[in-house]
Order: structure tokens, then C-alpha cells, then sequence
């Protein structure tokens, strides 16, 4: 797993996040957060809860999301 998506995973155990809080509790950069969270989608990592929404998209693990975050430590 890549340092950006183990970091974001991190960033999201805690609770519920937008992109931008993502970016800035793991220090990845905007220009990355996106590719990133479409990874962690796209392999049932992660999920958007309001994917409907434009602005302000809110990400959270999903259980094999959490059960990976278990093990990263």
C-alpha cells in the first residue's frame, strides 16, 4: 500500500471527513487527496456518504476499511 493511502486511511479512522481535512490531518497535498480517496473507493476502502453532493463530499472507512487500518500499525 502507498504512503498516501495508508495516510488517508489513518486520517479517516478517527471520524467522518471532508477531502480537505483529509489533506491536512495526513500532510498530503489537495492535488493528490483526490486520486487518492478514488483508490480507496474503488477497492471498497472508502466511501463518499454524500456523493450527490458537489462541495463538501464527506468520506468514512468502510468495515474492510477499518479492519485495515487495524493492521497498518
Amino acid at each position: 500500500m502507498s504512503t498516501y493511502r495508508s495516510k488517508a486511511l489513518k486520517a479517516l479512522q478517527e471520524y467522518d471527513k471532508t477531502p480537505t481535512q483529509i489533506a491536512n490531518d495526513s500532510d498530503i497535498r489537495m492535488s493528490h487527496i483526490s486520486n487518492v480517496l478514488k483508490e480507496l473507493k474503488d477497492c471498497g476502502v472508502a466511501e463518499c456518504i454524500n456523493e450527490n453532493e458537489r462541495k463538501n463530499r464527506i468520506y468514512r472507512l468502510t468495515p474492510l476499511g477499518r479492519d485495515i487500518v487495524k493492521n497498518l500499525d
